[in-house]
């Protein structure tokens, strides 16, 4: 009996922490009792299927909430992996609205209740679609279960290795979103170009009133033509996940 609440406890922790910053199933839109749901029917589940690598009943208090402070921080470590990847998209988004003059438009984002800017929110809102639409989110699910496989209940990865997930999560995020935005960017240099030469050849001409509208319409014209690979994204986001995730 025993073992049986030790072991609910740890998993308990480490479902707990990674739900904590978990994209779509720890935002803040999503009531707290839903969450608390969620975690303890997940807990249960996995309480049946997963491993033990250890004799819960003989640890000792200082052991056992060295155990939970572990559990919780390689879920926490997952789901900050996670959700770094989930950012792609809006970084990508505010890389265009700087482009478009747009930095300073800023709206509270209903999901996560942080202050975002709207083209950035839509962005993320269409690939979310694509995400849910590919049932990826069940991918999200099948982590915290191949976690439990690979490091089985009382074990844990290293700080290092956590680290280092953590560190190349921040690298593939930048790199996917210059990637995404690097269309958008070289129009962008054509345009400033071209008005450049305009400011030469007709030095009367107002370059920046003029240049406004015309980087706007340009910016959101040029999203639109993205939108499709959106949906390619949702595959490379799988890919990254099963590179970087220290499972």
């Amino acid at each position: 009996m025993i073992d049986n609440l030790v072991g609910f406890g740890l998993i308990l922790t480490r479902l707990s922490a990674f739900m904590l910053v978990l994209p779509i199933f720890g935002w803040w839109a999503v009531p707290v009792r839903i969450k608390m749901a969620l975690v303890l029917l997940l807990t249960l589940f996995f309480g049946r299927l997963v491993p033990f690598s250890m004799d819960l009943h003989s640890l000792s208090t200082v052991r056992l909430i060295l155990l939970m402070i572990n559990e919780a921080t390689y879920g926490l470590a997952l789901g900050v992996i996670i959700a770094i990847l989930f950012s792609i998209v809006k970084t990508s988004g505010r890389i265009i609205e700087r482009q478009m003059g747009l930095a300073m438009a800023e709206v509270i984002d209903p999901l996560s209740g942080d202050r975002t800017q709207p083209l950035g929110g839509l962005l993320e809102m269409i690939f979310i679609l694509f995400f849910l639409s590919a049932n990826a989110h069940h991918a999200l699910i099948q982590v915290i279960y191949e976690s439990y496989l690979s490091f089985p209940v009382g074990t844990t990865p290293t700080i290092d290795v956590l680290t280092r997930g953590v560190v190349e999560a921040g690298s593939a995020l930048l790199t996917a979103s210059l990637r995404l935005a690097a269309p958008i960017l070289a129009a962008f240099i054509i345009l400033l170009t071209v008005l450049a030469i305009m400011a030469r050849v007709l030095p009367e001409m107002n370059i920046l009133f003029l240049s406004m509208p015309v980087r706007v319409g340009l910016g959101l014209a040029m999203t639109m033509m993205i939108l499709p690979y959106l949906q390619g994204l949702v595959e490379e986001f799988g890919d990254l996940m099963n590179k970087l995730l220290p499972i």
